[in-house]
């Protein structure tokens, strides 16, 4: 099976990581595509796309810029998973990976991205933000939605042919599972839930339930677990609710 997680905003290239080998995106032509659109946009008309402050705008204004598409490990490039950090890779805690653990990881983990569309662990990255639910305009359409269209579900389907499965852990956010469009007509989609107790009853809590995430594909990927071990999760006190679940929605509840 492969596990889907969703990309973090902030990002470091200054971690020490482990010797690890890189891969290239799959998608990278495309991203090139996006990314000359985006070096044709004003400090401000990037503001107002992405609805941050004037100064991350100009921040990204001269990422964009100085983009170049690279496919090996530099100062301004990394693979992906040394890159991310945020709430789900602070529950993933990469850094208590083995290389085996990663490379492991390498066939059984993606990673959705707004820019990349679907990445490898070791896929080389270059500095940006670019959310997935972004508005920006391009010849595809509308969105990023549109700009990515089936090609993100494409590569996954082909990625499962390669390990022989039909089962995808959707551990991803809303915003970035729906880019995979129509992925549960050919494989099989399971999307874990995690509640945390509070004020008396059960309710997803964003910032526990995204560090969960991180929690679950971490046991999955070091434990090689199999699809029919799912509900055996019990990391940092989570246990099964069988009462609260579905056949594709296993439920998980921490006192």
């Amino acid at each position: 099976m492969i596990i889907l997680l969703s990309p973090a905003k902030t990002l470091d290239y200054e971690r020490t990581t482990i010797n690890a080998s890189h891969s290239v995106p799959s998608l990278l032509s495309r991203s090139k595509t996006l990314i000359n659109d985006l070096k044709e946009k004003k400090p401000n008309e990037i503001s107002s796309l992405m609805n941050i402050s004037d100064k991350l705008a100009s921040l990204n204004s001269n990422r964009y810029k100085s983009w170049k598409g690279l496919k090996k490990e530099s100062v301004n490039s990394k693979q992906a998973i040394f890159v991310f950090k945020g709430d789900v890779y602070q529950g993933l805690d990469i850094d208590s990976f083995t290389k085996k653990d990663i490379e492991y990881s390498q066939n059984h983990l993606r990673l959705l991205s707004g820019l990349y569309g679907l990445l490898k662990p070791l896929d080389i990255i270059e500095p940006y933000r670019l959310e997935m639910g972004t508005k920006l305009k391009t010849n595809k359409g509308k969105n990023l939605y549109d700009f990515w269209g089936q090609d993100i579900c494409n590569e996954l389907v082909k990625d499962l042919k390669s390990i022989r499965s039909n089962t995808i852990i959707n551990l991803a956010s809303n915003e970035y599972f729906n880019s995979v469009k129509n992925v549960k007509e050919t494989s099989n989609v399971i999307s874990p839930v995690f509640k945390d107790f509070s004020k008396g009853k059960y309710k997803i809590i964003s910032f526990y339930a995204k560090k969960a995430r991180g929690l679950m594909a971490a046991w999955i990927l070091k434990n090689k677990i199999k699809e029919d071990k799912l509900n055996n999760f019990n990391s940092d006190g989570y246990y099964f609710s069988p009462e609260e679940s579905s056949k594709n929605s296993p439920v998980f509840l921490r006192d």
